[in-house]
Order: C-alpha cells, then sequence, then structure tokens
C-alpha cells in the first residue's frame, strides 16, 4: 500500500512476471520487463491511491528488473525509499537514483523510456505534464512556450528533499484521509503543489523574466473583475490561470497585478476569500452536526494545523472557539 494509506487498491500482487508487465502497463503505460536476477524470487507488489486526477503507486521490487517503456500520457515523478532506480532516455545521459532520492519519468510528449530497477521500493506520482504551464503563470493556449521539464535529476540535493518532502507529505496527509482526498479543492492544490515543486526540484524550459506588458497590463478594474471571479467560484478548484482567463490577460500580468493592487498574490486572495466563507459556515453550524475539519477540507484547507493559524491570524481566535459560540 502507499505508506501510511489504508484506501489504496492493489493493483498487481504476483511473482509472475508476465502477470507483472500486462498489469503494470494497463496501469502506468505499456513497456516490457526483464528480469536479471537469475532464479531469485521475482515477486511485484504495487498499489495505487488517487487525489483527484492525480494518481499515487507504490510498488515493490524483490529483483533487478530491466524495463523499456513506451511514452507516457502523464509525468511520472518517482521517489526511491529503498535500492535503486535507472534512468535511460534518448539524446541524455543516464541516471541512476537510490534511497531518498527522487527522478522525473515521461517528462516529454512521445518519448520512450527505459533503464533498470535493482530491488527497489518506490512511489511513483502521475501528474498531467499541462500543469507545468498553469503554475508557471504562462498565457493559456501558448504551444511556443509550453513548459516542460529537461531533466530527469534535481537541479541541487536542497531541490531533491523539497521534493521527498511533498510527495511524501501527499501520500501521508491527502491520500491517506478519505475526507480530505475526495474535496475537489484540496486535489486541485494538490495538483498545483506537485506541479511547483517540479519545477523548483528539476531544470525546466519555464521562462523566469516578465515583459513589459505583465508589469504594465493590470489595471485596478480589472482586479476589481478578477476579484469578483474569485468570489463566485471559491468553492470551485480555480487556478492562476483561471482568474486571469476570466478577465483576459496573461496569469504573469494578473500575478503582477495583485502585488500591486491588493499586496498579495491571485492564490492568496482566493484563501483569503475561502477562509472568509468557511468563518461564515462556523459562526452558523450546530456545534453538534459540524466540525472544523468539516467545514475546512469543504474550503480547500487539507492541513487542519495551518487552517487554524490562518484562521486565528484573520479572527483573532481558534475556529473551535467559533464553532463553539
Amino acid at each position: 500500500m502507499v505508506p501510511g494509506n489504508p484506501v489504496s487498491t492493489l493493483l498487481v500482487d504476483t511473482d509472475d512476471l508476465g502477470e507483472a508487465e500486462v498489469k503494470l502497463s494497463a496501469a502506468i503505460s505499456k513497456f516490457r520487463i526483464g528480469t536479471r536476477s537469475g532464479d531469485a524470487p521475482t515477486w511485484t507488489r504495487c498499489s495505487r491511491s488517487h487525489v483527484g486526477s492525480v494518481t499515487i503507486d507504490d510498488a515493490y521490487l524483490t529483483y533487478d528488473m530491466s524495463y523499456d517503456s513506451e511514452p507516457s500520457d502523464k509525468m511520472l515523478l518517482c521517489r526511491v525509499r529503498t535500492g535503486f532506480i535507472d534512468a535511460q532516455y534518448p539524446d541524455w545521459e543516464a541516471g541512476t537514483f537510490g534511497t531518498g532520492e527522487v527522478a522525473a519519468f515521461g517528462v516529454t510528449d512521445g518519448v520512450p523510456f527505459g533503464g533498470h530497477v535493482d530491488r527497489a521500493h518506490y512511489t511513483i506520482v502521475m501528474l498531467d505534464r499541462n500543469m507545468l504551464g498553469k503554475v508557471a503563470a504562462l498565457a493559456p493556449g501558448t504551444k511556443s512556450q509550453a513548459v516542460r521539464l529537461t531533466g530527469s535529476a534535481p537541479v541541487s540535493r536542497a531541490a531533491n528533499q523539497h521534493m521527498v518532502d511533498a510527495i511524501d507529505y501527499v501520500c501521508h496527509c491527502v491520500a491517506a484521509n478519505p475526507q480530505a482526498m475526495e474535496q475537489p479543492l484540496i486535489a486541485g492544490a494538490v495538483e498545483r503543489y506537485l506541479a511547483a515543486s517540479a519545477l523548483a526540484t528539476f531544470p525546466n524550459n519555464a521562462p523566469l523574466d516578465a515583459t513589459a506588458e505583465d508589469r504594465h497590463d493590470g489595471t485596478p478594474a480589472v482586479v476589481r473583475r478578477a476579484i469578483a471571479f474569485i468570489e463566485e467560484n471559491a468553492q470551485a478548484a480555480i487556478s492562476v490561470a483561471d482568474i486571469a482567463a476570466a478577465v483576459y490577460m496573461t496569469p504573469r500580468a494578473l500575478q503582477y497585478a495583485f502585488r500591486r493592487h491588493c499586496e498579495c498574490t491571485p492564490m492568496e486572495y482566493v484563501r483569503k476569500v475561502r477562509l472568509q466563507y468557511a468563518h461564515r459556515d462556523l459562526a452558523g453550524s450546530d456545534v453538534l452536526a459540524t466540525t472544523v475539519a468539516d467545514v475546512a477540507r469543504r474550503w480547500g484547507f487539507g492541513h487542519l494545523g495551518r487552517f487554524a493559524a490562518y484562521y486565528r491570524q484573520a479572527y483573532g481566535q481558534s475556529p473551535h472557539d467559533t464553532l463553539r459560540q
């Protein structure tokens, strides 16, 4: 099972390599596997959980496996728990990743990959590649600037640890919580969090410099329209790209406009609005009929401790105090 997750689904649990190949190909991407372990046991076990469109697979192999994968529909972020995983891409230098390290696979659409897995226990997070462009705040539909990772290895040890922590947080605090994983707001936040973490961890082609248009495109009137959109759609899994599209400007320009006129980012403003709605629900609810955790999850706060800290900062008391009043 995914570490700490009591609600994952078993995909495969077998010592038959042929069965493992068929089931894993159907679940991830079509690939061929072989073994270099001789007569050693060839046990394959893999379980899966979901958070929105993100899939989280926990795999354990008792043998040295070679693999050749056809192109994957999604980007795969791999966190090695024990053993070693070797990654090979056309025109890329091969990389070997051991215990406590992360790697990215399937980073380029239409490109196959392969390598070896040596008696490893690992977690694979599958994420839509398009999320990279959304969190990088590019204009929707700008194909010439499609954001992608340009390497499978982290840019530094610190970056590696950040991705390890991000994957572990999603596994232990979200995917292991049936109530949290079913909330659309939390699922959307997890997608953006993992995509942003991937951009912070691996080399990529996301542009960092703002344009003159980005700096001057946001007027107070545009910001007011963006705020109205946020307030009307606070219960939906909206992103910076969604808000920007609603007011006909680029996500990066929207970021600058909010910093200039609201002294916060668009998503910080979204959090502020959701906190206001959570406060309203707590104040109007019966303590015997609801809980703080229920309200927090309803408004996209998957971490109860952070929700309580935000709430106390905004309202000067704990959410439990408001619910009891």
